[in-house]
């Protein structure tokens, strides 16, 4: 696995770059967002920061998300809650606030990039529900025949609902499939691609709240 590492500031790079390369993995940096632009089809996973020198970061991920669906992970200072929200929106994977620990970039990093890749053997490749249609291999979901624009953390909590269409899937279990670990993903996270992806659904109580539980799909929804 290849990782670009986008970050302005030296020791941060060079401390980012030396964790990744460690657990065996490639690993370059870019400082600006122009060369991520230009770079990014070399690599399996993105690691950005929104501080650039160049251009701001959340418009750095817009662009990248209009020509690459590989993992995109943010690792910024700004934790406050419009910055999460829009780079979660916009189509990152993951959202990291500095300081983080490495061992802890690390597993999302992992956790990112198991839950993307094609797994060997799999189940049916496409899944019918109601108007709802997923290609799990082409990475499509429609309704209506019309193909939904979502991010590829949207597409993995429909497609890991829909796999399990009838029982309750917890939050802990969402987390811990899409994010790696229930306890150190953020709940934030979660709450805004479930709110993403029910915007871009339009079907109203296709996805049921079980409150204090999780969340299902109905098998057979009327």
């Amino acid at each position: 696995m290849d990782v670009l590492i986008v970050e302005d500031d030296d020791s941060m790079g060079a401390a980012l770059t030396a964790a990744v390369k460690s657990t065996g993995h490639g690993a370059t940096r870019v400082a600006r967002g122009t060369d991520a632009l230009l770079k990014h089809r070399e690599f399996d996973v993105i690691l950005l920061d929104l501080g650039l020198p160049d251009m701001d970061g959340l418009e750095v991920l817009r662009k990248l998300r209009q020509v690459t669906q590989s993992p995109i992970l943010i690792l910024t200072a700004r934790d406050d809650e419009r910055s999460v929200v829009l780079g979660l929106r916009s189509g990152a994977d993951d959202y990291l606030i500095k300081p983080v620990k490495l061992v802890e970039l690390l597993a999302r990093i992992e956790a990112v990039t198991r839950r993307t890749m094609p797994a060997g053997g799999r189940r049916n490749p496409s899944i019918q529900i109601g108007e709802l249609a997923i290609d799990l291999d082409r990475r499509v979901a429609e309704v209506k025949g019309i193909e939904l624009s979502l991010t590829p953390t949207e597409f993995d909590l429909l497609s890991l609902l829909a796999r399990n269409a009838g029982s309750v899937v917890t939050r802990e279990q969402i987390l811990d499939s899409l994010w790696g670990d229930a306890f150190l993903a953020s709940s934030r996270s979660l709450d805004v691609h479930l709110t993403g992806l029910r915007s871009k659904l339009s079907l109203p109580g296709f996805i049921v709240n079980v409150r204090g539980v999780g969340y299902r799909i109905e098998a057979d929804p009327q």
